[in-house]
């Protein structure tokens, strides 16, 4: 049973880690929005999406107002994640609230004692709430918002508590054809941990930007991930090389292949239509996942969007590996 707890911790601090795997609640680095996952997993400059303050609390505006999400992430084996995202609008001179559930499932587990004998079995899942809000200065087009998140992790009868929070500083006029962003993300303590050992939150600081095109229906999407971090590289297995003498050396990753690992592009058709195509390139899951004998495509995302007046269905498709691939749902509903 110990041996069995001790892989599900490393499972929930370790498998959506963005560097290293050294943190705890690691899925609040998971993209749970069909939109943001189909370009790419990490665009975070979509204007009009209710589902992303939840990643830069700095897009909240007036045009989130009464905006309701259902979305539904189908991950890798029996692991799934749940999670809704609403705008209230205080007033016209406050603003909109932002507001946000997150809801991981790791699926059941056999319980056994220290023998082998199945005793039962037990859950394990993470859970998490959010409050944002964004403030516009008055003459200018920045933006700055802020989000609060409660976080708890429960693995069978052992817990953790923690709160963290979020700062994002966007600059966006909706007569220019391009937005730019920095978000700080995860910052917070561990207010209760599993034993003992307390552990980091996953702080990420990223910087995003796009660009609408002026004769071409076309939004590119790009952004710089993990700058609080230089050296983000893993070595692949498949790129290591084995002499004669069966001695395995590993992949040795140079300047340039770990600077590229921090990009990540997307590009939206139609984004204004009622039917719109998305495409996204993730380099660091690119190289990381690449097999030498196989063509598999990791890194790759695809989805699109179907608008049928007040209601809005977003889907994408993520590929990781031959043996895994992950589907996004969206549902976003017009309240107004």
């Amino acid at each position: 049973m110990k041996n069995i707890l001790i892989f599900i911790v490393l499972i929930s601090s370790g498998v959506y880690a963005q560097v290293g795997g050294e943190n705890i609640y690691t899925f609040l680095n998971l993209t749970g929005s069909s939109r943001q996952a189909a370009l790419g997993g990490k665009a975070i400059t979509l204007i009009d999406d209710v589902n992303q303050p939840t990643w830069n609390p700095s897009v909240i505006n007036q045009g989130l107002e009464n905006q309701f999400s259902l979305n539904y992430l189908n991950y890798l084996s029996d692991i799934a994640l749940v999670s809704a995202s609403y705008g209230h609008l205080i007033n016209r001179n406050v603003g909109v609230v932002h507001s946000n559930i997150s809801y991981l499932n790791y699926g059941s587990f056999i319980s056994a004692d220290e023998e082998g004998n199945e005793t039962g079995s037990f859950k394990a899942y993470d859970l998490s709430f959010s409050l944002g809000y964004a403030y516009n200065f008055k003459g200018s087009d920045f933006h700055l918002g802020g989000n609060i998140k409660f976080i708890n992790s429960v693995i069978e009868n052992y817990s953790s508590y923690g709160i963290g929070a979020d700062l994002g500083l966007l600059y966006f006029n909706e007569n220019k054809p391009y937005a730019i962003t920095l978000v700080v993300r995860n910052f917070g303590v561990q207010i209760k941990a599993y034993d003992d050992t307390k552990e980091d939150l996953p702080l990420e600081v990223d910087l995003g930007a796009s660009y609408k095109l002026e004769n071409v229906p076309i939004t590119w999407h790009v952004t710089l991930d993990n700058l609080q971090q230089w050296d983000i590289s893993v070595s692949n297995p498949s790129n290591a090389t084995t002499n004669i003498d069966g001695e395995t050396t590993e992949e040795e990753i140079s300047f340039l292949n770990n600077a590229f690992r921090h990009l990540s592009f997307g590009a939206e058709l139609f984004p204004e239509k009622g039917f719109n195509l998305r495409f996204g390139y993730n380099i660091r899951r690119s190289k990381e996942l690449f097999l030498t004998d196989k063509r598999t495509f990791a890194g790759f995302t695809a989805g699109f969007g179907i608008k049928i007046n007040k209601l809005k269905f977003n889907y994408a498709f993520s590929k990781f590996h031959p043996a895994s691939n992950s589907s996004t749902f969206s549902l976003l509903v017009n309240l107004n």
